[in-house]
């Protein structure tokens, strides 16, 4: 059966027998109710459980990010290659002044790009030619400034949030 089910099963199990205990003796301390709740359900294992899928996952996650990374390098190195190799196939051509080859399955021909734009002192460019950027919030800088104590306008710390912290040996 699916993990996330049985956690959902279990869960209501659980909760279902927390209120009749409840129910059945309300002066019952926190400690015997947990205890009695955890000998009488398997909510502890079908969270195990989960979280051992969790951990499968991750550590496939983990493999597959590796192996993206080495193909990544891959194909930077065959793109290279194969830019060198044009490179190469033009500096012959216009050695050789061959303008343009026709081959059963390609055609490679030379040809004059327009000129583009070569920026020579940035500092003398009119303001006409700048894209104005929205100014972006530094979160980080907010964050250190309010650790260290110092008052930020219009920003404060966020409330705790409760996360999951796993441990594998």
């Amino acid at each position: 059966m699916n993990n996330g089910l049985v956690l959902v099963r279990e869960y209501n199990r659980f909760t279902e027998l927390r209120r009749r205990l409840l129910e059945a003796d309300p002066e019952i301390d926190e400690t015997t109710l947990l205890d009695t709740l955890e000998g009488a359900t398997d909510l502890n294992e079908a969270i195990g459980e989960v979280i051992r899928a969790a951990l499968e996952e991750e550590a496939l996650a983990d493999g597959l990010r590796a192996r993206l990374a080495v193909m990544r390098e891959r194909l930077e190195r065959i793109e290279l290659a194969s830019a060198k190799k044009r490179e190469v196939a033009q500096a012959v051509m216009e050695d050789a002044g061959i303008e343009k080859i026709l081959a059963p399955d390609f055609t490679v021909s030379l040809r004059v790009s327009p000129p583009g734009v070569a920026v020579v002192n940035e500092a003398e460019i009119p303001e006409q030619f700048w894209i104005p950027q929205a100014p972006k919030l530094d979160r980080k800088g907010i964050l250190d400034a309010l650790k260290a104590g110092s008052p930020v306008p219009g920003a404060t710390f966020s409330n705790s949030k409760v996360s999951l912290a796993i441990r594998t040996k």
